[in-house]
């Protein structure tokens, strides 16, 4: 039996993905004050938006309805795989439960599984992607999500970021203290925790010894290069991005790279310059 999947824009899909193995999205609501940005909205046109909008673009989780929507847009017959961002940082997880419920009281047909990834941006693109080439030969629904669950154990995903703006904006650090780190150029590392949330893991002085830090992280896990994929994502830095693929490349082989934007949900948080990579 076929098998759909879904996710939410908390992922950064490269769109060859998308459109290759047929992923829906649904669309977290992105609002710079009262005015909703348009789901297809180009990452350039957010980014120089946020940078000139004195206030901080807010998401908000889709509402049940719109996955139930989703979720009658499948043909029947099709088997349904909902793959979320962490549930720690959002309540899309718990809205697409919801609407699971709501699509099994209406009777329809599908079986529906709903995952929880404990990730988001490059950690979800991973996982979903992954889940993607896997549900083309998976002899079930169950097998699938269990192989996804297990991938979701595995996986990896550090980030850092160029800028603590939109840290600061959006009231995550202190002004004082992100004034102190301007001004002494610290740049934060962070990685997201099995729990699914942001944990700072080293303070630097410096990007370039940010980055230098991020990629020390891939030698401490052993990678089967004739199998592995690596995620790389980036907040409107794509040159930064590409050097750090080739930097990855010229020590790790992995078998292939997916390198991605981070789209309007994540580049609200990271600000620009951000560099992500999920493994």
């Amino acid at each position: 039996m076929p098998i759909k999947i879904i996710t939410d824009s908390g992922s950064d899909l490269p769109p060859e993905y998308t459109k290759q193995y047929d992923i829906s999205i649904v669309h977290l609501p992105v609002h710079f004050g009262h005015e909703l940005m348009p789901d297809d909205m180009n990452a350039k046109d957010f980014y120089d938006k946020m940078h000139e909008s004195k206030e901080l673009p807010t998401t908000a989780s889709p509402s049940p309805q719109t996955f139930l929507d989703s979720f009658k847009q499948v043909e029947a017959g099709t088997d349904i795989l909902v793959i979320c961002m962490s549930s720690n940082i959002s309540s899309t997880y718990q809205t697409a439960m919801i609407a699971k419920e709501m699509y099994e009281e209406e009777g329809h047909p599908n079986a529906i599984e709903i995952i929880d990834s404990k990730l988001f941006s490059g950690g979800l693109t991973l996982i979903v992607a992954m889940a993607a080439k896997w549900s083309l030969t998976a002899a079930s629904l169950a097998e699938l999500k269990d192989r996804v669950l297990k991938k979701v154990e595995e996986t990896t995903a550090y980030f850092t970021l160029d800028t603590l703006e939109n840290v600061i904006k959006g009231g995550r650090l202190s002004r004082i203290s992100g004034a102190v780190a301007s001004v002494l150029n610290i740049k934060l590392l962070l990685k997201i925790s099995d729990e699914g949330i942001v944990e700072v893991v080293e303070k630097t002085r410096g990007l370039p010894k940010a980055l230098t830090h991020l990629l020390a992280k891939l030698d401490q896990k052993q990678h089967d290069y004739e199998q592995a994929v690596i995620a790389i994502v980036h907040s409107n830095c794509e040159t930064l991005a590409l050097e750090i693929k080739r930097r990855i490349l010229e020590k790790h082989p992995f078998k292939e790279v997916l390198l991605s934007t981070m789209g309007p949900v994540m580049g609200t948080y990271a600000g620009q310059g951000g560099i992500g990579v999920a493994f």
